[in-house]
């Protein structure tokens, strides 16, 4: 189990490749290089931030804390709304109505396309920037420069880590899917007396998902594996440490943990998908494709 402090985490500037004004907090990532991989943020956006209408090889869970997030044609998602954005499909463009938070979590979804590290995307901005610039989300190579004149900013980051053009998945949901889960009944979890939850979706046949949990104070619950947690609100003990509004919590395959509630608890669990044999499929389409 790993446990982050929100509170403990420094701000630092981020989507260099986007347009506008971006802060985050990091607070859980996976395993660099591996198709599971993935990456756990809280986001403080302004209301100059802006992103062009774009798709990714990796899929991303959003849940709105404070604030709204316009992606256009796609809706709006407000604070307490959820949404569940499918590799390969496209949304957008994006831009903030004034300042947003968002819990974002981005990972490598049911193509095993994997997903970059921080690290990588850093690495390959800085890169680029020798190349050209980035310009309200696109990357603009230079004139004297061999390649694609406008990429995406993401795609070129991808293509010039990798040494190779991209190629997306073929969307398994056409769009966004944008949940409400104001609207949904609390339904008691078996087996755990006085926490209830809220099932907001499960995805694709790797089968991700997000779900909302409330605890009674005092109440036990024994939290699953290949999971990301955030504590929306109240305080208690997640195993052996404490935790507090927007603790983060990453359980991998295997692991259990009883979460004890001191006082009234909210809980976003959201589900990584199970890669089982997703490297030995992509392989056997790479020879057929040979």
């Amino acid at each position: 189990m790993k446990i982050v402090q929100y509170d403990e985490v420094e701000w630092k500037r981020g989507l260099q490749h986007r347009g506008g004004t971006f802060h985050y907090r990091h607070l859980l990532n996976g395993t660099p290089g591996t198709l599971g991989n993935f990456q756990f943020n809280i986001g403080q956006l302004e209301g100059d931030f802006a992103s062009p209408r774009h798709r990714h090889n990796f899929d991303q869970f959003r849940f709105q804390i404070e604030g709204t997030m316009n992606f256009d044609r796609n809706g709006k998602m407000t604070a307490g709304s959820f949404g569940y954005f499918p590799e390969g499909a496209a949304y957008g463009p994006q831009s903030s109505e004034g300042r947003s938070v968002t819990a974002v979590l981005q990972f490598g979804g049911a193509s095993g396309s994997g997903y970059l590290s921080r690290e990588q995307v850093y690495a390959g901005t800085e890169e680029l920037k020798k190349f050209g610039t980035f310009e309200g989300g696109i990357f603009r190579r230079n004139d004297d420069v061999e390649g694609r004149r406008n990429t995406d900013g993401y795609q070129a980051i991808w293509e010039h880590m990798n040494g190779q053009r991209m190629e997306y998945p073929k969307p398994r949901y056409r769009d966004p899917i944008m949940v409400d889960p104001e609207n949904y009944e609390w339904l008691p979890v078996a087996g755990m007396p006085d926490v209830s939850e809220k099932p907001l979706g499960t995805f694709t046949e790797r089968h991700c998902g997000a779900a909302l949990l409330e605890l009674a104070r005092g109440a036990t619950y024994r939290a699953g594996e290949r999971s990301v947690y955030l504590v929306l609100s109240g305080s208690g003990i997640a195993h052996n440490a404490a935790y507090r509004q927007f603790t983060a919590l990453h359980l991998e395959d295997g692991e259990e943990i009883d979460v004890v509630a001191r006082d009234e608890t909210e809980i976003l669990r959201l589900v990584l998908p199970d890669l089982t044999g997703v490297q030995a499929m992509r392989a056997v389409h790479v020879e057929a494709a040979e």
